[in-house]
């Protein structure tokens, strides 16, 4: 059995989804890992972590523009420490997931055909978002 550990830093750029598939495909590459499993965890409580459709940048929008939606900025948030988009922020992320696991497949991540793996971000200031990457196989 072998492992191997990496903090990936993603930038952003205020909200919306940001894909990072290719960054965690050359870290399962360069683990050596054939069968096994990745864990990605998102180490922040406001951005979210996403498997997504990357085949039409539609999909992308449309769950930014749902989610801006539900939990809007400006209600009567009792937490505005960081300001007017700090509470809907975490609220979004409540929503979504901060972990995620995939499976591996011969040395690759076991994804379907039009999936993709985001940071989806939540705050309207661009943040550079920590994801921890754990990778355990054979």
């Amino acid at each position: 059995m072998k492992q191997a550990q990496r903090i990936l830093t993603v930038p952003t750029r205020g909200p919306g989804l940001y894909e990072f598939t290719d960054a965690l495909e050359d870290f399962v590459r360069g683990a050596g890992i054939e069968t096994g499993l990745l864990t990605c965890f998102i180490r922040h409580t406001s951005a979210s972590l996403l498997i997504q459709e990357n085949a039409d940048p539609d999909v992308c929008r449309d769950l930014q523009t749902f989610f801006a939606h539900l939990a809007t900025s400006g209600m009567n948030y009792r937490h505005t420490a960081e300001g007017p988009d700090d509470m809907p922020s975490h609220i979004r992320s409540a929503l979504t997931q901060t972990s995620l696991g995939i499976p591996l497949h011969k040395g690759r991540l076991a994804l379907g055909t039009w999936q993709g793996i985001y940071v989806f971000e939540h705050r309207d200031a661009p943040h550079r978002r920590e994801v921890t990457l754990h990778v355990i196989g054979e």
